[in-house]
């Protein structure tokens, strides 16, 4: 299973700008969360895929177009910026020397190939899906539901945008009760209409993330700037338990 690597940070801003703005502290909401160290929810009655993870393990991954493909459309650093975290993909394709992955740069959805012998590989089997309308995150252990949360995403003029994603870093916000809650889950897919912003004197590139919050009364609205909320109580339980490189489908 993929290692769950955690980084203290002081400052999300980075990530979006996912917040409303607002640095009011206040007592977290009541979860609903089904996240269990009980008994699944119900049998097993298909086979699941399994998920692979591509971690890096050099300095610098080169990302082609196709295997072997001449000069690279991306090269990714390791450990990536800005908070040092590991290089990680999601893996779409193996082949005997190359990896087709989700490369966690613009425009959403980008992938390409890099080298087997540039990663290591690991496999789980949880995924999660975001029902923007619904407001309503799932998260899934095989054929099993083990997280049912409420959310807050982004508004009309700031949307979360749909597509397929994947959590690319774990950070812990130095200020628990701050607007990004105590844990947040950067995901490799960006805002489309946030490029560039500053807030409270730190520049940020739009990337989304599924985070706590300190406005409970947010969860099952659209008043955010594209990023995810969830109560405080459950991103800790999901900080607890997931490995980073969880698929991440967001849907209308």
């Amino acid at each position: 299973m993929p290692r769950r690597v955690l980084i203290g940070v002081a400052l999300l801003l980075v990530l979006v700008g996912c917040g409303s703005g607002s640095t009011t502290t206040g007592a977290t909401s009541r979860s609903t969360s089904t996240l269990a160290d009980a008994a699944p929810t119900s049998p097993p009655t298909t086979v699941q895929p399994v998920n692979v993870v591509a971690t890096a393990i050099v300095p610098v991954v080169a990302v082609q177009a196709g295997p072997a493909d001449g000069e690279p459309i991306h090269t990714m650093e390791n450990p990536a910026p800005p908070y040092g975290t590991p290089l990680v993909f999601l893996v779409r394709e193996q082949q005997t020397d190359w990896l087709e992955v989700l490369v966690p740069v613009r425009p959403n959805g980008t992938t390409g190939w890099v080298r087997s012998t540039d990663v290591e590989l690991a496999t789980h089997d949880y995924r999660m899906v975001v029902e923007l309308g619904a407001h309503r995150l799932t998260v899934h252990q095989g054929d099993n539901v083990i997280a049912e949360e409420p959310i807050g995403i982004g508004t009309d003029t700031a949307p979360t945008p749909p597509g397929q994603y994947y959590t690319r870093e774990l950070l812990q916000p130095e200020n628990p009760d701050g607007v990004y809650g105590p844990y947040a889950y950067g995901l490799s897919g960006y805002s489309e209409v946030i490029f560039d912003f500053t807030q409270d004197g730190v520049r940020g590139d739009g990337r989304l993330a599924i985070h706590g919050t300190s406005e409970p009364e947010s969860i099952g609205k659209s008043e955010g700037n594209g990023c995810i909320r969830i109560s405080n109580e459950a991103i800790t339980r999901l900080a607890e338990t997931l490995p980073i490189g969880i698929p991440v489908e967001i849907r209308e």
